[in-house]
């Protein structure tokens, strides 16, 4: 990945846990990433009402993470959820619904940086078609073989969407 892809870009990265956002930090720094951070959801309210960003990292539990992804998407930000303890075909699910661009479990931080790339420069479809094909067998290791069964209306539907159309970069 080109490190001057995410170079200047403006992300606020919203965890209730200062070590992973320092982590985060950390992982960001050398691609040139100016992050804001927010500990809570009243201080990443405040934050997405008053500054503009580039991109917004959501933990979902602790800051109320569902909430803020609304928030966030009505803003029209491109939003990539960030989680340890929602893991779940439920959560990912609720990110697609929310509209979300992207969902990546926080034992996969190592893969942050190319993730967020694809989410600042990949239509919506494409990007979660990435995320779904980068992630597959770590959602079939974590979920189980069958993790889309219950659900498998939504999930056929929505893999359908995604194969509509080719990968399509709307920034470089």
């Amino acid at each position: 990945m080109k490190k001057e892809a995410l170079r200047g870009k403006e992300i606020l990265a919203v965890d209730d846990e200062p070590d992973v956002l320092e982590v985060l930090e950390e992982e960001l720094s050398e691609y040139g990433v100016i992050m804001d951070k927010a500990l809570s959801f009243e201080e990443a309210i405040r934050k997405l009402s008053s500054l503009t960003y580039d991109l917004v990292i959501l933990d979902i539990m602790g800051v109320q993470g569902f909430d803020l992804l609304k928030f966030a998407v009505n803003k029209k930000l491109p939003v990539l959820m960030l989680t340890a303890h929602a893991i779940s075909p439920e959560a990912l699910k609720r990110s697609v619904e929310l509209g979300a661009r992207a969902y990546l479990p926080k034992d996969k931080l190592g893969q942050l940086a190319p993730f967020l790339q694809n989410v600042l420069e990949l239509s919506y479809q494409s990007a979660w078609r990435n995320t779904l094909e980068h992630l597959a067998a770590y959602f079939g290791q974590r979920f189980g073989p069958d993790w889309r069964k219950s659900e498998h209306e939504f999930w056929e539907k929505f893999e359908k969407d995604l194969e509509v159309q080719d990968s399509i970069i709307i920034r470089s």
